[in-house]
């Protein structure tokens, strides 16, 4: 073979050999970046998760408010006293029960529309125990809504049923009704409002303004970031407004509206 074929050939198998590592180091590069950018996507969703779980570990802890299991033993004991066996018994029947429920749901990220209703039921039936006829409650569910085929996210409600009873009707001279409603909406958007005729935001702030009542972080404000993160894991979308009634109407009270609709169904 003539010297200058020999030559032009070698040069061929340097190029293609150049041209081969050239691409099996763009390979590697790009397996590089890619595993990085995995890696940086699972670290963002781990510490996403662990906020989440954070979050969720502090709505649990602001839905068992030590002030609700006190006053639920004092109105126990004061059955007791007063020989009333039969509602002694009954209230810690209840008490028991609702307790039960709380770390049952706690322990999922999700539970039916049927359980949560029946957590509020159980919540509700025990303050009405405490007012007495103080307070009156109803349970509005739209007939279309199937409670055992609908989900969301697990307690989310009982911190609003809480405030409308202990910061609206509580403060309010004679009686009080919380209404909570279930409705559905277009594109499976289920539209919940709980509202109560007590004496409404602006006048329960003053209170607590009044009383120097501390500044821990409260039940509403770990709902919100509960939401937030529920809201930033693009699972749910969630709207949360909550107005004072006498903003919007000549009543008193506070009026709370959650949308709700699971992204992944």
């Amino acid at each position: 073979m003539p010297q200058t074929k020999i030559d032009l050939y070698i040069y061929l198998v340097f190029i293609a050999i150049a041209i081969v590592v050239a691409v099996i180091l763009l390979f590697a590069v790009f397996l590089i970046q890619k595993n990085k950018l995995v890696n940086e996507k699972l670290k963002t969703q781990l510490e996403f998760q662990k906020k989440l779980y954070q979050s969720e570990l502090s709505a649990l802890r602001g839905q068992l408010n030590p002030h609700f299991i006190h006053n639920s033993i004092n109105a126990i004991q004061y059955y007791i006293q007063r020989n009333e066996v039969s509602l002694s018994e009954n209230y810690l029947s209840k008490l028991s029960k609702l307790l039960r429920l709380f770390f049952e749901y706690s322990r999922k990220q999700t539970i039916s529309l049927a359980d949560e209703i029946n957590l509020l039921n159980n919540y509700l039936e025990i303050e009405k125990m405490r007012f007495e006829d103080k307070l009156n409650y109803t349970i509005h569910v739209d007939k279309s809504l199937d409670e055992e085929d609908i989900f969301l996210p697990s307690m989310i409600l009982q911190p609003i049923v809480e405030n409308a009873v202990n910061h609206g009707v509580f403060h309010k001279k004679g009686n009080g009704t919380v209404t909570i409603s279930f409705l559905e909406q277009n594109n499976n958007m289920l539209a919940i409002t709980v509202e109560d005729d007590g004496v409404g935001i602006d006048q329960v702030l003053q209170f607590q303004k009044n009383n120097r009542k501390d500044m821990r972080v409260s039940s509403s404000q770990v709902l919100k970031e509960r939401l937030l993160m529920l809201k930033e894991s693009k699972l749910w979308d969630i709207e949360y407004n909550i107005i004072d009634k006498a903003e919007i109407t000549s009543s008193t009270g506070t009026l709370v509206t959650l949308f709700i609709k699971n992204l992944v169904v």
